[in-house]
């Protein structure tokens, strides 16, 4: 055999060899997982839930139109600060205040007519004041005639006097009689006249009353006509111009509303929290708070109103006035007080808010990429996996378990280990139990940790990812 065939023989045998110490080596760690670890750590953590929204003022009032007509005056512009009771605008009052002036001309005469009444009673109460007087003395002259009668008649009996001077005595007594039913009569008919005019009197006071009622309803619509500020604020919303027809009443309509008055001492945030973070949003907690138009800049805040309403975010609606489905994604309102608003601020603009819910200093925390779930039947060997399982034994074995893969330095086996979690941080969720600061667990990749089992053989791989340059 000829050298170079042996040479290439040699070649092709060292070959053989090195593929099959390869496959070798490739089979052995066919079953080998490669992961990233981390080491546990003690962390500061703070849990934050975070929500978007935009900044309102916490009081405003939008100035609706009280009466119908059209706008003679706008006295103030959008961005304008103004004091309460102060004159904002005008409506046309032509017609309202030839209104007041006919109530106050009705008025007048109703109080011209009370005070003729008035007289008119006050001489009907002298009158009868003077045909009871003259019933007093008629009936006291009565009782002299009476007297002078009854002793005329004895005498008369007696033969001591004559028939005629008897006669006398009795026809005097008889028209003092008469006199005094006349004077009694005249007292019926002065109290009847005097009770007419008194009744004429409550009438006019009567007329009084309601022309002072329809003199206060007109002039109160005569103020209608002037829009005042109902507090000290910014104008912040002012849709209408002087020529412009008003109308009130009518909801959501353009024409109704006036302009709005906005409260800027107090400046919110009004965000929507997920319904999954509202249950760790307290009153009180510290927020920061970051507007899209001032970029650059974080305020502080704090939380003052949780709503209690769940609202749509579909349709922003309240949840238990729509007929959709009642799984759709849910937000529930979050106000947040700005405690040192810029002054550049501005009702509208859009913001987002970051609420602290909790802190914890210096605890044990893993990352929460590393957080994983396992039902208890997955975590079973499969020497203690029932052949024919009970019910309740299918049932605890879908139990999902909480917790990360420690790292058995000895073996190079990845352990599952069930962990009790507390507050979650922005990367990192904090350990309540079931680990020790500097144990190695499995960090990545979130592929891995999805599928790896308890008890694999893993290798660690913890060098960056490779970058590839962009062509």
């Amino acid at each position: 055999m000829k050298t170079k065939w042996k040479i290439v023989i040699g070649i092709v045998f060292l070959l053989l060899i090195a593929a099959g110490v390869y496959g070798g080596i490739k089979y052995k760690e066919k079953d080998i997982v490669t992961v990233q670890t981390g080491k546990v750590l003690k962390e500061d953590l703070a849990s934050v839930v975070t929500a978007s929204g935009e900044v309102k003022p916490r009081n405003y009032i939008t100035i609706g139109a009280e009466y119908s007509g059209q706008i003679t005056d706008i006295l103030v512009k959008e961005g304008d600060h103004v004091r309460k009771g102060q004159l904002l605008a005008r409506i046309d009052e032509a017609q309202s205040k030839a209104d007041v002036a006919a109530q106050k001309a009705a008025l007048s005469s109703a109080e011209a007519d009370a005070a003729a009444s008035e007289a008119s009673v006050r001489a009907g109460e002298d009158n009868v004041a003077a045909l009871e007087s003259t019933v007093a003395r008629t009936k006291s002259d009565l009782e002299r005639y009476e007297k002078d009668f009854r002793r005329g008649e004895q005498l008369f009996k007696d033969g001591l006097i004559p028939r005629s001077d008897f006669e006398q005595r009795e026809a005097v007594f008889q028209s003092q009689k008469a006199s005094v039913a006349e004077a009694q009569s005249r007292v019926v008919q002065g109290r009847t006249q005097l009770a007419q005019l008194r009744a004429q009197l409550a009438g006019s006071q009567k007329k009084i009353a309601q022309a002072q009622a329809g003199l206060t309803r007109v002039d109160d619509i005569l103020k209608k006509h002037n829009a005042t500020a109902p507090l000290d604020g910014l104008v912040t919303y002012l849709p209408v111009r002087v020529g412009e027809t008003v109308q009130p009443g009518v909801q959501n309509s353009a024409a109704s509303t006036v302009m709005t008055i906005a409260d800027m001492s107090i400046v919110t945030a009004e965000v929507k929290v997920d319904e999954t973070d509202i249950v760790n949003v307290k009153l009180d907690q510290p927020a920061e708070i970051t507007v899209d138009a001032i970029p650059g800049k974080v305020f502080k805040g704090h939380v003052i109103e949780i709503g209690n309403t769940a609202i749509l975010r579909s349709t922003g609606l309240a949840a238990s006035t729509s007929s959709t489905s009642s799984q759709e994604a849910k937000d529930f309102k979050v106000v947040v007080a700005m405690d040192n608003p810029p002054d550049e601020i501005r009702p509208g603009l859009s913001c987002t808010a970051k609420v602290t819910t909790a802190t914890r200093r210096d605890v044990t925390a893993v990352p929460i990429q590393s957080l994983t779930t396992r039902t208890k039947g997955d975590l079973l060997p499969e020497k203690d996996k029932p052949v024919n399982p009970t019910p309740a034994q299918v049932k605890a074995n879908k139990e999902e378990v909480q917790g990360v893969f420690v790292v058995n330095s000895t073996t190079m086996m990845a352990e599952f280990r069930k962990l009790e979690t507390g507050i979650t941080g922005s990367t990192e969720i904090e350990v309540l139990s079931g680990i020790n600061v500097g144990e190695e667990i499995v960090t990545g990749s979130y592929q891995v940790i999805r599928s790896l089992k308890n008890g694999a053989k893993i290798k660690i791989d913890n060098k960056p990812p490779v970058v590839k340059p962009t062509t």
